[in-house]
């Protein structure tokens, strides 16, 4: 059974994204070919082709599963029902895809599961530009500029090298080993990023590398900001990457940003839920209903 390769990831970038064709700002931000490819070892990831094709591995908390690159309205009853028997759970469904399996397939006996700690948390792009209503975001920012100056500079190979400092930085930061946390999977983005239309910036306090962002567009206006590292050395910094990015007008239209699942993470969530999101995105674990239910 063949692993996620770059070959894979050429392959289906295209028709993954079209799986979630009008979404908006509802887009999951897993259903991504290039997340699929750089978390291929995190979640055991293979790729089993067919008519039906789908990306088997497990998710954060263990619970293997099956994630399906086809509509699911349009697959046949029979063979929605074989692909459950067989994997014991689809994963991760929308709220929008939830409704249409049960619009298509009414028959089909299913549990429906959802775990709190796999929901994507959504923002407006103008909530960051202004931080209105969120007076601590802002007054670090300030803070930040009053003792510091930023320069800040698109992301390109060209400070590729100064990303990857920024990077052991944060690790080092972290108390963490080289290879621990997302760091990976963040060395790969690094090499791979602008090719595949991402767009980030790196950000330097004085002349020393301090911190970048790279975001993927998933769909009009929509960015996953997929990685973002910053040196604990100076405050403020994370807040003003965030607000810089929104604020580039001349170099995108942030409508929605989208931070991806808090893991479960107590530090994580209090910090997502710092930002206050607008809405938190479900995603749906459809299982087979002799499998005990997780959530």
């Amino acid at each position: 059974m063949p692993t996620l390769d770059l070959a894979w990831r050429d392959a289906w970038a295209q028709r993954i994204q079209a799986l979630q064709a009008s979404a908006g700002e509802h887009a999951l931000a897993d259903l991504s070919a290039d997340n699929l490819y750089l978390f291929r070892q995190a979640h055991g990831y293979q790729f089993v082709e067919g008519e039906w094709p789908v990306v088997i591995g497990h998710t954060y908390d263990g619970t293997s599963h099956a994630i399906p690159l086809f509509d699911v309205a349009k697959v046949p009853t029979q063979i929605l029902a074989s692909l459950l028997q067989q994997h014991g759970c689809l994963y991760p469904l929308s709220a929008s895809q939830k409704q249409a399996w049960e619009h298509a397939h009414p028959g089909l006996p299913v549990h429906w599961a959802s775990v709190r700690d796999d929901a994507d948390y959504v923002y407006t792009g103008e909530s960051f530009e202004t931080y209105d209503g969120l007076h601590a975001k802002r007054n670090l920012v300030k803070q930040l500029l009053a003792v510091h100056t930023v320069q800040a500079q698109p992301y390109s190979l060209a400070v590729a090298a100064d990303a990857l400092l920024i990077l052991q930085s944060w690790l080092a930061d972290k108390q963490k080993q080289a290879g621990d946390a997302d760091d990976l999977p963040c060395r790969e983005a690094l090499k791979l990023a602008p090719g595949w239309g991402w767009q980030g910036t790196v950000f330097w306090v004085g002349q020393q590398p301090a911190g970048f962002v790279l975001a993927e567009l998933v769909q009009p206006g929509v960015w996953v900001m997929r990685f973002a590292k910053a040196s604990t050395a100076f405050k403020g910094l994370p807040q003003y990457m965030f607000q810089h990015f929104c604020q580039d007008h001349a170099a995108r239209e942030v409508r929605w940003l989208n931070f991806e699942q808090d893991l479960g993470l107590a530090r994580f969530r209090q910090t997502k839920m710092s930002y206050r999101p607008r809405h938190l995105l479900t995603k749906y674990r459809a299982v087979f209903p002799l499998d005990t239910p997780n959530g």
